[in-house]
């Protein structure tokens, strides 16, 4: 008899509940639930089973993703889960973070065909919820333990991916983060509607568990010399992000009034989180009764925007250069975002911060037009002529994207290459660095990225350490 999966696709598409947008923008918590079992199932059963599956490739991580399909339609959702772990340290914080309509859903061949795609991330959240919930997570346990050590610096999804591979082939493993709690973007930058934080907690936990040992509130280059590191551990992995906000250059943007996203993220977390943020309070960090203008348009924007309308803010608009098409960020967030009431300007761009040097009123702006696309496919533009238009605002948050923080100067490291974009330079397609025994990943080697990405890379450098720990001992033995 025929799998569910080799048969003509007659189950419509169905995504998880959603909770309406007048109730979800009261708190924080995620607004997407888990499929039952039965609806997980059958909308797993919708795979076609390709032969050439786009979506495994449409995936960073070239995630099994029809093998595990198959096995939850069939009902063994414990095998499916084994299958969805195998090349993925955390699936259930990329089936609920990644951009999945750009991604792996985005190249499934059921979309390309008009026939609308699985249900990809969904079906991934909900296996990983499930192993949770059904102890199906064996702990980190080493066949036996290697006797050497490495050191990662940098706590967040890079770290956190080669830690658990690493520490799994039997490494010693200390991460090293400069924030009081460990986990990077996923728990300070991205918001709990997103991505609730004992989601990552217990990844974090079960790291801790297997004897990965934490040192938080650490400054690599700051308190702790990048030298001291190096001299603990047989090998070091630099995994830090990309922290420093790009900032708008028009005049007025110096005004009190006019914040950095990643700092208005932060404190919003932080103070999810029950912790005492000064910034918060006093108001310069939370959007509460204000006319709120977020400039950009990636997913950290729409973080911005989501956040702005939870904190009660009087109105929110977002300011994005080019048309909705050619927006970055995930369309899935901004039709969220759109549903709780966020105002969209495209094809604007900002000339002025307005109002006085303590206190921002508005932003002025520029409608621009689409001019020509590039050889990448992206689009360049242009101001329209007599196209200045005026927005109120008390708060106006930079949402312009990240760049690497002075990574050489910091670790006291001049040895250290970088590239044009002074990310970090690594050897071919490796990942070692022009620093024996030193290798990097994550946004601090490919630029700010997505999370998907920064698994994959923290999973493919402890695998490249692995190897070459592995050949320093044979040549010692």
């Amino acid at each position: 008899m025929a799998s569910s999966n080799q048969t003509f696709v007659v189950v419509p598409r169905t995504a998880p509940a959603k909770a309406p947008a007048t109730e979800r923008v009261r708190d924080f918590a995620e607004i997407y639930a888990d499929f039952g079992p039965v609806a997980g199932s059958s909308q797993s059963s919708r795979c076609a089973q390709c032969g050439v599956p786009f979506c495994q490739t449409g995936c960073p991580l070239q995630n099994n993703i029809p093998d595990w399909l198959k096995l939850a339609a069939e009902g063994r959702a414990e095998e499916a889960w084994r299958q969805s772990e195998a090349t993925s340290t955390m699936p259930e914080i990329c089936g609920r973070i990644c951009p999945q309509d750009r991604l792996c859903e985005g190249a499934c061949t059921l979309e390309q065909s008009g026939w609308e795609t699985v249900t990809i991330g969904a079906v991934e959240r909900w296996l990983g919820d499930m192993a949770f919930e059904n102890g199906w997570i064996a702990p980190i346990r080493p066949r036996v333990e290697r006797g050497q050590s490495v050191g990662i610096v940098g706590a967040g999804p890079a770290g956190m991916a080669a830690a658990d591979r690493l520490r799994a082939s039997g490494y010693a493993v200390t991460l090293y983060d400069r924030q009081d709690r460990a986990g990077g973007l996923l728990m300070y930058g991205i918001p709990g509607f997103k991505l609730e934080k004992p989601v990552v907690q217990r990844r974090l936990d079960r790291l801790a568990e297997a004897g990965v040992e934490f040192r938080l509130g650490v400054d690599v280059g700051g308190s702790l010399p990048f030298t001291a590191v190096r001299a603990a551990h047989d090998a070091v992995l630099v995994a830090t992000g990309v922290y420093q906000a790009r900032r708008l250059t028009a005049p007025g943007c110096g005004s009190t009034g006019v914040i950095a996203a990643l700092d208005y993220l932060i404190a919003s977390n932080r103070k999810g989180l029950g912790d005492a943020v000064p910034a918060f309070d006093s108001g310069a960090l939370d959007a509460a009764g204000k006319r709120v203008v977020v400039i950009g348009g990636g997913d950290t924007a729409m973080d911005c925007v989501r956040t702005a309308v939870r904190q009660g803010a009087t109105s929110v608009i977002c300011l994005y250069r080019r048309d909705r098409n050619n927006m970055p960020g995930s369309a899935r967030e901004v039709a969220n975002a759109e549903e709780e009431g966020v105002v969209f300007e495209w094809l604007a761009t900002p000339r002025a911060v307005l109002g006085e040097a303590d206190r921002v009123t508005g932003v002025r702006a520029q409608r621009m037009a689409l001019t020509g696309q590039s050889s990448d496919g992206r689009w360049s533009v242009e101001p329209v002529p007599g196209g200045e238009f005026d927005l109120a605002a008390d708060l106006v948050i930079e949402a312009l994207g990240f760049e690497p923080e002075d990574i050489p100067g910091a670790f006291a490291e001049p040895d250290l290459a970088l590239t044009d974009w002074r990310t970090i330079r690594t050897a071919g397609h490796t990942k070692a660095t022009t620093l024996e025994g030193v290798f990097a990943a994550g946004d601090i080697v490919r630029g700010a990225s997505l999370v998907v990405w920064a698994v994959k890379d923290g999973q493919d450098a402890a695998a490249e350490i692995e190897a070459w720990l592995s050949s320093r001992a044979r040549a010692a033995a």
